[in-house]
């Protein structure tokens, strides 16, 4: 039987990807089936005349590439700005139907990874937020919060609008880039203590590639642990 989860986060450019790539690489190296989804991706450079979907060919790779990117990334859109505002300039139609279809679509194996795209309650296809392909998709939520000032408010917030939609917050990632900033700042004691929550931290790594997936997997080994399926 297949497990799934939807990865979001407090905002665009959180690290969700990086947290994506470590968790498909860290389940994958427990021989286990991993099928990743990223249904739509805007901000697709032009390679050879076509939008290709970068962070979608990183989670395809991290999780073994069993599956062609078609499948991984059904709508790919090059204008870097939400998925909805995009499709609208570019002429492309999709709804939150079809998004929740292209996860679903062949998406057997042991476990199944969907990642949305910017913040959980960014529009995501017309009159859709990822919070509603959360939703339709039922799947356990794994959010991704950017160790920076603000994080625990940004925090609190998603975790407030899950709740709501009726869906359990599998994990709790803090995201930490660079700087860790201000030196009084522990996000980490303070987002476990207000959440009532255990929180993961992954700390600042190096570029993408199968190398930094494999460090970061061990990083997140205890998150990974809980994320993979009872025998």
């Amino acid at each position: 039987m297949t497990i799934g989860y939807f990865l979001t986060g407090t905002d665009t450019g959180v690290g969700k990807t990086r947290v994506g790539t470590a968790i498909a690489r860290g389940l994958a190296a427990r021989g286990l089936d991993v099928r990743v989804r990223k249904p739509v991706e805007s901000g697709c450079p032009d390679i050879d005349g076509m939008p290709v979907p970068q962070d979608a060919e990183a989670l395809r790779l991290a999780a073994g590439a069993r599956e062609p990117l078609e499948r991984v990334c059904r709508f790919r859109l090059r204008t870097p700005v939400s998925p909805e505002r995009a499709a609208a300039l570019e002429g492309l139609r999709f709804d939150a139907e079809a998004l929740r279809d292209a996860c679903m679509a062949d998406a057997g194996g042991d476990v199944l990874l969907v990642e949305g795209a910017g913040g959980f309650c960014s529009p995501v296809a017309p009159g859709a937020l990822n919070a509603d392909l959360a939703a339709a998709l039922g799947l356990p939520v794994v959010l991704v919060v950017a160790d920076r000032l603000g994080a625990i408010n940004h925090a609190l917030l998603t975790l407030e609008a899950i709740a709501r939609r009726g869906l359990h917050v599998a994990a709790l990632v803090l995201s930490r880039h660079g700087d860790a900033g201000d030196a009084g700042m522990d996000n980490a004691a303070d987002l476990a203590r207000w959440s009532g929550r255990a929180v993961d931290v992954l700390p600042p790594g190096a570029a993408a590639g199968p190398s930094a997936w494999a460090e970061d997997a061990a990083r997140l080994a205890t998150l990974v642990e809980r994320l993979a399926p009872r025998a």
